[in-house]
Formats: structure tokens, sequence, C-alpha cells
């Protein structure tokens, strides 16, 4: 599983909005400036965003766009679902697997445990994981991620 950059950059595109003042809309112009995120990507981006309730627009003269909730309320997870749909790190994790594998292997299949059990994990974090959390992030520990031969 990687986080596409729709993804990132509508993390990118909520931040820049909960740093402004409350009452101030923001045009697109303004973040992809600011941000350095293509411009009518960004637009898409920000369509899916209203659509899911999570930024509000305002058309015409003065228009923009908002945050539609309190970034407390806001999780990574809501935020990438909605703009890149559900993601998986393996497909029999998926609600509709397609796995290569036969059937009769698959229901005896041990990865799938393991894939179930990671993809839960990295969904734990990402729906714990606010707006505002990424505003004021905690300092944390850079953990290595220890490869296949340290492990021996």
């Amino acid at each position: 599983m990687q986080v596409t950059r729709a993804g990132e950059y509508a993390i990118i595109g909520l931040l820049y909005l909960a740093k402004q003042p409350a009452d101030r809309t923001i045009m697109i112009d303004e973040i992809s400036e600011a941000e350095g995120v293509p411009k009518s990507f960004l637009a898409k981006i920000f369509q899916s965003l209203a659509k899911g309730g999570f930024v509000c627009s305002h058309r015409g003269a003065g228009g923009g766009f908002g945050l539609a909730k309190p970034t407390g309320e806001i999780t990574v997870l809501q935020v990438l679902q909605c703009v890149e749909g559900a993601f998986a790190l393996q497909r029999c994790v998926t609600d509709d697997p397609e796995c290569v594998v036969s059937t009769t292997r698959m229901s005896n299949c041990t990865l799938c445990a393991v894939f179930t059990e990671a993809q839960n994990r990295v969904n734990e974090v990402f729906a714990r994981t606010t707006i505002a959390d990424l505003l004021h992030p905690k300092p944390q520990v850079a953990q290595p991620i220890k490869s296949a031969a340290s492990l021996n």
C-alpha cells in the first residue's frame, strides 16, 4: 500500500486551510502556489473533499474554500478514504478479495491473517491521527525499520 499523491495533497490542503483564520476563505490558487501542488489536480481533490463534507466551498467574488469541520474531527483515515477510496496492503484484505491463489489455498492462507493484522494497525494509526494532531505534532523518536537480515 502506498498513499497516493492525491491523499498526500488532500492532507496538505487541509493543513493549509487549518492554519488560516476561521472566517477566511482560501482560493485553490493560493494553496497551490504556497504548497507547490498542481492547481488542476488540487481542484479535483477539493471537489472530493467538499463532497465528503471536509471543506465547504463558496462561489463568486471572495469565494474559495474553508474547513467544514473542526480539525480535531477530521482523521487522516477519513481523508484518505474520501480521496482514494478503500486502500489495502494486499488484495486479500479488501471487501472483495481477488486472491491469485486458489479458493482452497485462500481458506488456509496464513499470509492473509498477517496482512489483515498489518492493515488493521495502519488503519488504527490513521484513524487516531487528526488534522489537529498534524498541526501540533509531538516529537517522536524514529524507529529504524529492521531488514530481514538483521532479524536473524
